[in-house]
């Protein structure tokens, strides 16, 4: 902006500072354009000012003021090529005042066939561009034979200058909120294809420890407290996330979740918080990270232990102060997002190690919850293996599928390292290979499990292989010992269920009431007589 306009004109930069702030409000473009008339009005006499945006090769008019504005001078429109006088404006970037003799010479008033106007009439053309854009012109008319002075005509280029500035800074939010638009509805469509039924496989266990982790999870979902979910791998560390998601007040915002151990090193920072465009080799336009792309609902940064140490300090700021740098730009970024962690590593002896900023755990773990392993949960495999199969049957179309007592007990005295990710492929393999709708111990593929063959003859009733022989002199148990054991091993199994199915009596092949009478005759009582029956 020339420094003597400057002087002359102190509200212009004003006016500057007031264009730029109504270009970052949601007040639209139309807005934008009719006060950035109104401004023009203060320093610049005219009859008419009309604004016309360039849209595929014409002039479109979008605004106008002035005692000559009606409605044909707002619906007009100019092919751009019929007039060389505006192309030029436009691709020097100069604004221009018209003398009579120009009119008389030239390509023609704008506004013939639409206002009657004086040959010579005072005339101006102001070309709207910023950056690499030209966005159109502003023309200027007053009705009386007197050409506009250059000092004026210097004036308004730079008001067109400033009007489009603010234009491509309206643009440019636009283009930012569609994207972030985009970004939402595709966090969601993979939020809606990864998700699963995470509430029902936490609601349908029996053991009392998930019962506590759910409990808790409901719990902390109402707030928008951090929480740190911590899990051997496999154990359903996302699932109990997507479930707190849903679970609280966000469940209609996007849930995005990043793998900090799946991404190199050197992408995970524009992974995070995005970058603009040229930031880097190969970042040809601005892209958001994901704490932009979890705006107003959930972000699960999975195996966080797994993060760099140099990116964890920028990781703290952004969740003390909700707000980041994209990666090359220098200016900041806020976003509200609800933190969900998860990791299978030590965090307390990364700590010891350096390998984990303190600060950033304690930030993190403001509400800890620990998912068991499934060998300390294995009275929820009938309920477990009933889910997986019916979320499975969903992909691979087989149907009915279900798992007979002596699969369960085989799956029952497996150790389970892999914990659910494991169940849920071993049942999956097991279907494939399998041509009827029953799982039994024979359709499991399982390793490292010296015990199945054994208990899983022992449920189903069919002796696969040869007992040892009892040694001379041990004590045989009796008939009646034998079936006491047999069924409380399979109450335990389903934590003193008896009905429907995965229940007892379904596992042991007998109808509820026949195991009831059983249990009575044996001296079992339900599961909170276990320990009392026992002792006896």
């Amino acid at each position: 902006m020339p420094d003597e306009l400057m002087g002359r004109h102190p509200e212009v930069t004003q006016d500057a500072r007031e264009l730029v702030e109504l270009a970052t409000t949601e007040e639209g473009v139309g807005e934008l354009l009719r006060r950035g008339l109104d401004w023009v009005s203060r320093v610049v006499p005219f009859d008419l000012a009309t604004l016309f945006l360039l849209k595929e090769g014409r002039l479109e008019a979008v605004a106008a003021r002035g005692p000559l504005a009606n409605q044909a001078v707002r619906k007009h429109s100019l092919q751009l090529a019929d007039f060389p006088s505006l192309k030029h404006a436009l691709e020097t970037r100069r604004a221009r005042a018209f003398t009579e003799e120009d009119h008389s010479h030239g390509d023609g008033d704008p506004f013939d066939g639409v206002l009657d106007l004086p040959a010579g009439h005072a005339c101006m053309v102001v070309p709207l561009c910023a950056g690499e854009r030209c966005y159109g012109v502003l023309t200027l008319d007053r009705a009386q034979c007197e050409t506009y002075a250059q000092p004026v005509v210097d004036l308004v280029e730079v008001y067109g200058q400033m009007l489009a500035t603010a234009l491509q800074g309206a643009e440019q939010r636009a283009t930012a909120e569609r994207l972030h638009r985009q970004d939402h509805e595709h966090a969601k469509l993979l939020e809606s294809q990864l998700g699963g039924d995470s509430e029902g496989i936490l609601e349908s266990s029996l053991s009392p420890v998930m019962r506590d982790v759910s409990l808790r999870a409901r719990q902390v979902a109402e707030t928008d407290t951090p929480v740190l979910i911590t899990g051997e791998t496999g154990t359903g560390k996302e699932r109990l996330a997507r479930a707190i998601h849903r679970w609280s007040s966000r469940a209609d915002q996007p849930f995005v979740s990043l793998n900090c151990a799946a991404i190199p090193a050197g992408l995970l920072e524009s992974e995070l918080f995005g970058h603009v465009k040229g930031a880097f080799t190969g970042a040809n336009r601005d892209r958001a990270g994901r704490f932009q792309m979890a705006h107003g609902g959930t972000l699960l940064l999975d195996e966080i232990g797994e993060l760099p140490v140099e990116l964890q300090a920028k990781l703290l700021r952004a969740l003390q102060e909700k707000a980041f740098e994209p990666v090359g730009s220098d200016k900041t970024v806020r976003a509200d997002v609800r933190i969900l962690a998860a990791t299978h590593v030590d965090l307390h002896q990364a700590i010891a190690q350096k390998r984990f900023r303190e600060d950033l755990f304690y930030r993190l773990s403001v509400f800890p919850l620990r998912l068991p392993p499934l060998r300390e949960r294995r009275e929820d495999l009938p309920q477990l293996t009933l889910f997986l199969l019916e979320e499975q049957a969903k992909r691979t179309g087989r149907r009915g599928m279900r798992v007979t007592a002596s699969g369960l007990a085989r799956l029952a005295a497996y150790d389970w390292p892999g914990n659910l990710r494991e169940l849920a492929n071993a049942l999956e393999r097991a279907t494939i290979l399998t041509r009827g709708q029953e799982l039994t111990a024979q359709s499991f593929d399982l390793p490292g499990e010296p015990r199945a063959r054994e208990v899983a003859a022992t449920v189903s009733g069919s002796v696969e292989e040869t007992p040892a022989p009892l040694s001379a002199g041990a004590k045989v148990p009796t008939l009646a010992a034998v079936q006491r054991e047999h069924i409380l091993r399979v109450l335990t199994l389903t934590r003193g269920r008896v009905y429907g199915e995965g229940g007892a009596a379904a596992l042991l092949g007998l109808k509820p009431s026949t195991l009831q009478s059983r249990m009575k005759k044996l001296g079992i009582a339900r599961l909170e007589g276990f320990t009392a029956a026992e002792d006896a």
